[in-house]
């Protein structure tokens, strides 16, 4: 995957708006951020807690889990070994997790 392509489908979901995170892209919606490309090759996700060990069960090549001190977040993608199958369902994921009710039905 490229950096151009996770673009197209972080902003081809609802209300999605790239803006700037201490000097680092974010995808957000309504100003919440679901996902954040902090290098060139990582792609942060912010998908709930309880989810994270399944993710980097299933996908221990591409997914690592990302940690805020120590609170787990969401996953680290490798985005140039990920599917783009699997970086979709993750963005949906995290998009869902801080869209309005309204939006994510």
């Amino acid at each position: 995957m490229t950096l151009t392509e996770i673009r197209e489908m972080a902003l081809g979901l609802p209300e999605s708006v790239e803006q700037d995170h201490f000097g680092k892209p974010s995808f957000r919606v309504r100003g919440r951020i679901y996902a954040t490309l902090p290098d060139g090759t990582h792609l942060n996700v912010m998908i709930a807690p309880f989810d994270v060990d399944a993710v980097v069960r299933a996908e221990p090549a591409s997914c690592a889990a990302l940690l805020w001190g120590k609170e787990v977040r969401g996953v680290r993608v490798s985005f140039s070994q990920a599917s783009p199958a699997m970086v979709e369902e993750l963005l949906r994921t995290a998009w869902k997790r801080k869209a309005s009710k309204r939006l994510s039905t």
